[in-house]
């Protein structure tokens, strides 16, 4: 990597700038190079979240080190960079089918779902967002950058310092530190409702709260209008993702829900218009 030259970063994460590495077998890899102010807290957070789960939809650590030239991760390396990166993109836009979003915010169900409900003990990542959304080649997409993430203990010692990407934070956050399933639940509608309008939904989900929309005004403007059948699908997913940025946590989803969502958003359709069902937007977004 030429002693980490600028020409080889291909992104900033939370804690780090990171670099495309290829050995000479020709493998590539990503390498997170954590910053030297930084103390080791995301280092560690990172480490310990990574080498207790193993899930396709999150992204892989192979290795970590720490030297006196700094600290260093080791992760899969994602072909087409992040979702936001993608997002942007106005040449590529078009292979963001809306089949491939759905498959996109459905992979990070899943990834979440595992994380909340499935490890040895919950974690939350505290910083879902589309920068870290991870793309391959086959827009398969996996979670990364755990540096804040949370393992949560069973004695209720859940409290943490402020953190995560503005515009994503549960709303509570003004009022609690203590970390819990919800907020995951609430950045990943926040994340959902991004995706498929194509840009962070802050503004307009501000302007529309308690009122209704349709789904047609919820849609990326880039792309072509789905066909019914894909309607229905996001009209479903939508609708889900309003749930997960309810004000009150314990009113929202959990991941297990979101699934479930999934599994059944090929029902029948009863020749409802999707495009033009109105939605009800019932939370302001941080």
């Amino acid at each position: 990597m030429e002693n980490f030259s600028d020409s080889h970063c291909i992104g900033t994460g939370g804690s780090g700038l990171v670099y495309i590495a290829e050995l000479p077998s020709g493998e590539i890899f990503a390498v997170k190079k954590i910053h030297l102010m930084e103390d080791d807290e995301s280092f560690d957070h990172e480490i310990d979240a990574l080498i207790h789960i193993r899930h396709r939809n999150i992204v892989k650590l192979f290795g970590y080190c720490s030297t006196p030239r700094g600290r260093f991760l080791v992760y899969e390396y994602m072909d087409k960079g992040s979702l936001a990166e993608s997002l942007k993109n106005k040449e590529s836009i078009a292979e963001l089918d809306w089949i491939r979003r759905l498959n996109i915010i459905n992979d990070v169900s899943h990834a979440l779902s595992y994380m909340h409900h499935d490890c040895f003990a919950p974690i939350v990542h505290r910083d879902i967002s589309s920068s870290n959304i991870l793309l391959d080649l086959e827009f398969r997409a996996c979670i990364s950058d755990f540096g804040i993430a949370k393992i949560l203990s069973a004695d209720d010692s859940n409290c943490t310092r402020f953190a995560g990407t503005k515009g994503y934070l549960a709303l509570e956050l003004a009022y609690s530190t203590r970390v819990i399933e919800k907020r995951g639940v609430y950045s990943f509608g926040v994340l959902t409702l991004g995706l498929f309008m194509g840009h962070h939904p802050g503004d307009f989900l501000s302007s529309m709260a308690d009122k209704s929309t349709s789904l047609n005004d919820l849609l990326d403007i880039r792309l072509p209008l789905p066909a019914a059948e894909v309607a229905r699908k996001l009209f479903k997913v939508i609708v889900f993702a309003v749930r997960c940025i309810e004000p009150n946590p314990s009113r929202r989803p959990t991941m297990q829900q979101a699934i479930k969502v999934f599994t059944a958003a090929g029902g029948p359709d009863n020749h409802v218009d999707h495009l033009h069902t109105g939605i009800v937007i019932l939370a302001f977004l941080s």
